[in-house]
């Protein structure tokens, strides 16, 4: 008997990813809909800006060309929430700027007023689920027995 984990062929880090991101989207959505922070509540946002449909301005891109955190606490408006991702305007350094953020581009989400904090993973460009060989389950796998009844026979045979 071996010790080592087997290999998955379910995506679990993905599922759960994404389930973490949903929370994410829920509670900017709350905030949309009033466009205000309940109580001390405020949120640190921090994003890939190459990460594939992310909509920043180029002089944000150029001053911070891998990772950004935004601050979503007094001077920001027009949050729109979608499924997917969130738009916001804020200001730097007096300029406003229009930000277009996917969900699938934040690393981190974090909320001081109440120590809470999700970190994600984020893909490369081009990097999808690893590869993974068949299961060897794959294909049929029953079938019927020819007496009438209902009694179905399954090939436990190994496919090569």
């Amino acid at each position: 008997m071996t010790e080592t984990t087997p290999d998955s062929l379910i995506p679990y880090d993905e599922i759960v990813q994404e389930a973490l991101r949903a929370v994410v989207g829920r509670v900017l959505g709350q905030i949309g809909h009033s466009d205000m922070l309940p109580g001390d509540h405020h949120f640190y946002i921090t994003f890939k800006t190459q990460a594939a449909g992310v909509d920043i301005p180029a002089h944000l891109i150029a001053r911070f060309p891998d990772e950004m955190t935004v601050v979503l606490q007094n001077k920001f408006w027009d949050l729109k929430v979608h499924d997917d991702s969130f738009e916001v305007s804020l200001t730097f350094n007096g300029v406003p700027a229009q930000l277009f953020i996917p969900f699938s581009s934040i690393t981190a989400f974090v909320d001081p007023a109440v120590n809470f904090v999700l970190q994600f993973q984020v893909a490369a460009d081009g990097e999808g689920p690893a590869e993974h060989s068949d299961a060897h389950n794959d294909g049929p796998i029953a079938e019927p027995i020819e007496d009438g009844s209902n009694v179905v026979a399954v090939d436990f045979k190994r496919r090569k």
